[in-house]
């Protein structure tokens, strides 16, 4: 326990202890005990002599101290007072009206501009006022316009939800047409911070340049709706004319420009009424009722006749004001050329069916001539092996009798000379079943090696009887073809470059190329010149008939029909005077991957194009333009044909139909040939999808196509080329 209060100041604290000094003395000095107690006495009464004067210079010190915090607290106040004297000064020097509030949304100060211009509320700001009764106060001033449909206890409202965001900006309108901008920040400290600035001049500046802009922009409106093909009316919300273009003056006699303004919409189509001739699926009653409607109207589009020989398209649609614009568009001739276009589709129809019968009699008797052509090669070519078999018999049994050199030689001669005639029967029935699409395969895997092998065995001695080396190249892919028929291929390449090589060598090989495997045979024999690439394949046709090579020219004619028809790929490469190759592609067989196929190359019997497509055929040759046409109409497309160019320009004239692609004969007999025609239909439709037909193969015509960019058919046309471009079209 402490004989001195803490609390006491410092003066009273030392009088205490002067006072408890001074009694321990009189307390030594009384007392006769033992004098070891009263020297101890003594010592305590020093020691605390010593305390009271060190915590005497304390409290001098702290006295000190505290006069020193004292004048500069007094300082401080000074200085604040000067601050807030500035502050003052300055707030009272900016031209916005200003005013401070603090975290507890108490006014602390404002500036004399502040609520200046509600000159009945201003009064009412003091030093503490909350911001609730501030904003009640200004929502409740008769210099505050509020919107028609608006009271100012929903103003009040609306400024408390804008008093929750940290910072606002928005326009206040006043009476007399004055507008104040209030911005409202939030302090660092909570507080809120608002400026009121007069932006009276800004806005009516604005709305000024507002007025021009609308003007000018009015006039730009009026002079687009007068460079418009149709006549354009437009209503405000109170369904009244409020302005049109000069075309709509064309279409319809409208009232005078000054009577017709501001006129309402029933008013007016009551006047045009004995103008127009409505239609049954859309009468005036339906416009009218359309017209009434408030809000929400959807687009309508009808047609109306006008003095029974003008038809006028019209367009009505609402605008986002809930006025509506309504368009009239003279469509007359486009309707007169749908109704020539409809004429010119019967008639066309009936010309179409009565060369859709013509063809169907020609196709009929084409297939019976096919037919009986057919079974006339069949039965001949079995006639005719069973008596060259037996010749072939006697004269073998002939030569086993003969001793003499020259009349064996002769025999055997004879017997070859059958054995050829044999050859060439059986291949004239190929060619026969190939040309008539008869010819069945069977599509399953062959192993080359078990095709190649025989070859070599078989056709080695024919190739060293005349001094030539054979090389046949094994091969342990496997392929997907006819064996039968792809036996027959290789056979006929390998013989032929035997036939046609003198000396030198044959090698025949298989090339991997991606997914397909490729089968060549070459040779070092006369070779083939550029222009006679294509004659080769033909059947009869050799290119040296007075070389004394057996054979007419079959064995090409039967690989490439064999390949086509089996879908592989025959091309020929050959240089005079070096050789020869030819070669062809097949799918390679990668387990179960690639399934069989049984008519590669052909189109199916659902092959169809874009239903619709209008085709565009150009042909002098009848037979051969009726082909087509049944051809691309069996593929769901519509053909329009024209025997020269100059019809076909009329045509096209007349019936007003931009055609979806081009096939174009080059000769055409007449003055204008399938190029200068495109050259007319680019004029005129622009770059339409086209192939050009022709048997001429020459460099100048494909030179010509190429500085066209135009797509060169051969004939006889490839029906799978025509319908990959046609099916492209999709």
């Amino acid at each position: 326990m402490s004989l001195i209060n803490p609390s006491d100041s410092l003066e009273r604290q030392n009088e205490k202890l002067l006072q408890i000094a001074h009694a321990l003395m009189r307390k030594v000095e009384q007392k006769h005990e033992d004098s070891g107690i009263a020297y101890a006495q003594f010592e305590r009464a020093a020691l605390l002599e010593v305390q009271v004067r060190e915590r005497t210079a304390d409290l001098e010190r702290t006295l000190d101290l505290l006069q020193k915090s004292n004048a500069q607290l007094a300082t401080a106040n000074v200085e604040t007072e000067i601050a807030q004297a500035n502050l003052t000064e300055a707030i009272e020097t900016i031209n916005e009206g200003f005013a401070l509030f603090d975290t507890n949304d108490r006014l602390v100060l404002s500036n004399s501009r502040f609520c200046r211009d509600l000159c009945d509320i201003s009064k009412n700001l003091h030093a503490g006022m909350a911001f609730d009764d501030y904003v009640t106060v200004i929502s409740q001033s008769r210099f505050l316009a509020l919107p028609e449909d608006m009271t100012p206890e929903a103003w009040a409202t609306a400024r408390h939800e804008r008093h929750r965001d940290d910072h606002v900006v928005f326009n206040v309108s006043l009476t007399q047409d004055r507008w104040l901008q209030i911005s409202e920040h939030r302090t660092a400290r909570g507080g809120t911070v608002i400026l009121q600035t007069d932006v009276t001049n800004i806005i009516r500046l604005e709305r000024l340049e507002r007025d021009r802009m609308r003007d000018k922009q009015a006039q730009t409106l009026q002079a687009t709706l007068d460079h418009l093909n149709q006549g354009v009316c437009i209503f405000d919300h109170e369904k009244k004319l409020v302005g049109w273009n000069k075309r709509m003056d064309r279409l319809l006699d409208l009232p005078p420009h000054q009577s017709a303004l501001r006129l309402p919409f029933l008013t007016l189509l009551e006047r045009l009424e004995h103008q127009l001739e409505f239609s049954a699926d859309f009468d005036v009653d339906m416009l009218k009722r359309w017209a009434e409607h408030g809000a929400g109207r959807t687009a309508i589009a009808f047609e109306v006749t006008r003095s029974r020989n003008r038809i006028l398209s019209v367009f009505g649609q609402e605008m986002p004001d809930r006025g509506f614009v309504i368009s009239f568009t003279d469509v007359t001739v486009e309707r007169e050329s749908v109704r020539a276009l409809a004429e010119m589709n019967e008639r066309l129809e009936k010309r179409v069916q009565h060369r859709t019968h013509e063809l169907g009699l020609a196709l009929s008797e084409a297939k019976r001539a096919n037919a009986s052509k057919s079974r006339f090669v069949a039965a001949a070519s079995h006639d005719l092996l069973q008596p060259l078999s037996a010749a072939k018999l006697f004269v073998a049994s002939l030569a086993d009798q003969i001793g003499e050199t020259d009349l064996l030689n002769i025999a055997n001669k004879a017997e070859t000379a059958l054995s050829s005639v044999e050859h060439i029967i059986e291949a004239l029935l190929d060619i026969s079943k190939l040309d008539s699409n008869e010819a069945v395969f069977d599509i399953k895997p062959v192993r080359l090696s078990a095709l190649l092998r025989p070859l070599r065995d078989e056709l080695t001695p024919v190739a060293m009887a005349k001094g030539l080396d054979l090389r046949i190249l094994e091969c342990g892919l496997t392929v997907c073809s006819d064996p039968g028929y792809l036996r027959r291929i290789v056979q006929n390449l390998i013989s032929n470059a035997i036939r046609y090589t003198d000396k030198g060598r044959v090698i025949v090989g298989v090339r991997r190329v991606g997914g397909m495997a490729r089968i060549e045979v070459w040779d070092t024999g006369c070779g083939i010149s550029q222009a006679d690439q294509q004659v080769v394949f033909q059947e009869f046709k050799r290119l040296d008939a007075r070389t004394s090579h057996a054979g007419l020219g079959l064995g090409l004619a039967i690989v490439e029909r064999a390949c086509k028809s089996l879908d592989h790929p025959l091309r020929l490469w050959s240089e005079p005077g070096k050789g020869s190759c030819f070669s062809f592609d097949l799918p390679i067989r990668y387990g179960t991957e690639i399934q069989e196929r049984s008519t590669a190359g052909r189109l199916g019997e659902n092959a169809s194009v874009r239903k619709g497509l209008v085709v565009l055929l150009v042909e002098n040759d009848l037979q051969l333009a009726n082909a087509l046409i049944m051809m691309i109409e069996g593929w769901d497309a519509h053909v329009i044909h024209a025997p020269d160019g100059e019809t076909a320009l009329q045509l096209l004239s007349e019936i007003r139909l931009a055609p979806d692609a081009l096939v174009l004969d080059y000769q055409l007999g007449s003055g204008m040939s399938g190029i200068e025609l495109l050259k007319h239909l680019k004029k005129d439709f622009g770059n339409l999808p086209v192939r050009l037909v022709s048997a001429n193969r020459g460099k100048d015509l494909q030179n010509e196509c190429d500085a066209l960019d135009v797509t060169l058919l051969a004939k006889p046309i490839d029906r799978e080329r025509l319908y990959q471009f046609l099916s492209h079209l999709r």
